[in-house]
C-alpha cells in the first residue's frame, strides 16, 4: 500500500469519486454535492483556512487502486482550548481493512503531531459542526443533507486503532401531525407575558434576521466547548447561503421587549432532492432539483438550529415557542411536511435533549465524535456536560 498526498486536480477528483464506487451497491447512500466537498478544501471559499491548515491523502493498493482516503486539519481557534491540543480528521473512507485504516490514521496523526497537536477528533469537518460531523453509529438509512454516512464496520476500524467515544450526537424524530401532549400545552400556556412575541422569518428582511440569529447564537452557544463567537459577516453568509431553500413559514424567532432571545431554524430536507442529481448541481442537476421539489418530493422537515439565550431559559419559553410554531407547521393548508427531524444534539447538552423529548421527539439516529490521545498513558475524559 502507498499513501499519496492530494496535490493535483486529478487526485482531488479521485478523492471525491472513490466513495461513489465504494457505496455503489448501497441503496441508502446519497452522494453529497461535489461542490460541497470541494468547498471544504478550497482556501478561497472555506474561511477556516484563515486560522487553520489542512492536508489530505489517498491510499492505493499494489495495483494502484484507491482503497481509502482521509483529511487532517487544525483549527487554531479551538485546537488549544482542550487539555491536549486537538486537531481533527475527517472525510475518512476505507475498504474493510484494518491495515488500510491504520495506515491512513497513522499518516494523519503524524501530520498533526508534527504541528504540535496531542490528540485528534474524528471523523469531523474542517468547518462548522452542522456538516460532516461524527461517525454514523446506528440507523444506517439514507443520510440527511450534510450528515456523515458510513458502513457499520467503520466504528470497529476506529476503535481498534484506539479512538474512544468523546460524545454522542442524537438526531431526534417525530411525525409532524402528532399533537403536542395536554401536559405540554398546559405548561406552554403558562407564558402569557405580553413582552414576548414570536414571528416567522421574512426573506425580504433577511439582513435583520441574520443579525438576530447572530445575537442569540453568541449568547447561547459560545459557552460550548470549542465554539467561538459568530461575526456579522459569518451570520450574513449563512443566511445568504440558505436563502434559495428557505421556507419562511418554518423559520421562527422569539423576542422579549423587541430583543431577540431565541430562534428555530428548519429547512426542507434537501437530500430528498439531491438524491436525484448524482452530486452535480449543474444545469441538468438544477432542473432535476426544481422538478422534484415542484412535484412535492420533500416530505421531511429538518430542524437545523434551536437556541434560547441563557437569561430566558427555565421560563417555559421553549414550550411556548414550540407551541407558536406548531400552530403553523401542523396546519396542512399552509405547510405539507410529514416528518420532522432535528439537527443533532450532543449528549453533553441534556437541556436541549429534554426540549427535544418534551415536544414528542425520540432518538432516531446516533452519530458519535471520537477522540484519540497521542499519549496513550493520558487519562481519557468524555466531553463535559453543559449545565
Amino acid at each position: 500500500m502507498q499513501i499519496q498526498e492530494v496535490v493535483t486536480p486529478a487526485q482531488g477528483r479521485e478523492f471525491i469519486e472513490f466513495p461513489v464506487r465504494l457505496y455503489a451497491a448501497d441503496p441508502s447512500y446519497v452522494r453529497p454535492l461535489d461542490k460541497d466537498i470541494e468547498t471544504v478544501f478550497d482556501p478561497a471559499k472555506n474561511k477556516y483556512f484563515r486560522h487553520g491548515d489542512l492536508c489530505r491523502w489517498l491510499l492505493l493498493d499494489e495495483q494502484e487502486q484507491t482503497i481509502g482516503r482521509i483529511a487532517a486539519f487544525i483549527n487554531e481557534r479551538t485546537a488549544r482550548t482542550f487539555a491536549q491540543p486537538t486537531g481533527g480528521v475527517g472525510f475518512f473512507e476505507c475498504t474493510e481493512s484494518q491495515p488500510a485504516a491504520t495506515q491512513l490514521l497513522d499518516t494523519a496523526r503524524a501530520w498533526l503531531q508534527g504541528r504540535g497537536m496531542a490528540a485528534m477528533d474524528g471523523p469531523i469537518n474542517f468547518g462548522d459542526r452542522d456538516q460532516w460531523w461524527g461517525l454514523l453509529i446506528d440507523n444506517f438509512g439514507p443520510p440527511l443533507y450534510g450528515q456523515t454516512y458510513n458502513p457499520p464496520y467503520y466504528r470497529r476500524l476506529l476503535e481498534t486503532y484506539g479512538f474512544q467515544l468523546y460524545f454522542n450526537q442524537f438526531t431526534y424524530f417525530r411525525k409532524v401531525v402528532i399533537p403536542l401532549t395536554p401536559d405540554y400545552l398546559e405548561k406552554a400556556a403558562v407564558l402569557h407575558d405580553p413582552d414576548y412575541h414570536f414571528e416567522h422569518l421574512r426573506v425580504k428582511n433577511l439582513p435583520k434576521y441574520a443579525e438576530d440569529f447572530r445575537q442569540v447564537y453568541n449568547k447561547a452557544w459560545v459557552k460550548h466547548d470549542g465554539v467561538k463567537e459568530m461575526t456579522p459577516e459569518q451570520a450574513t453568509g449563512i443566511m445568504r447561503k440558505l436563502r434559495p431553500i428557505i421556507d419562511e413559514k418554518v423559520c421562527w424567532f422569539a423576542y422579549y421587549q423587541g430583543e431577540p432571545v431565541g430562534f428555530f431554524i428548519s429547512l426542507p430536507e434537501l437530500n430528498e432532492l439531491f438524491r436525484y442529481v448524482n452530486g452535480r448541481l449543474d444545469l441538468l442537476g438544477k432542473a432535476k432539483f426544481a422538478w422534484h421539489r415542484w412535484r412535492g418530493a420533500v416530505r421531511t422537515l429538518t430542524g437545523i438550529a434551536f437556541g434560547i439565550v441563557p437569561a430566558h431559559q427555565g421560563r417555559n419559553l421553549e414550550m411556548a415557542f414550540v407551541l407558536a410554531i406548531s400552530k403553523m407547521v401542523q396546519d396542512t393548508r399552509k405547510v405539507h411536511y410529514e416528518d420532522f427531524v432535528m439537527n443533532w444534539i450532543g449528549d453533553f447538552n441534556p437541556k436541549m435533549m429534554r426540549v427535544a423529548e418534551a415536544v414528542g421527539g425520540h432518538i432516531w439516529r446516533t452519530h458519535g465524535t471520537f477522540r484519540y490521545l497521542f499519549d496513550r498513558s493520558k487519562p481519557f475524559e468524555r466531553a463535559p456536560v453543559i449545565e
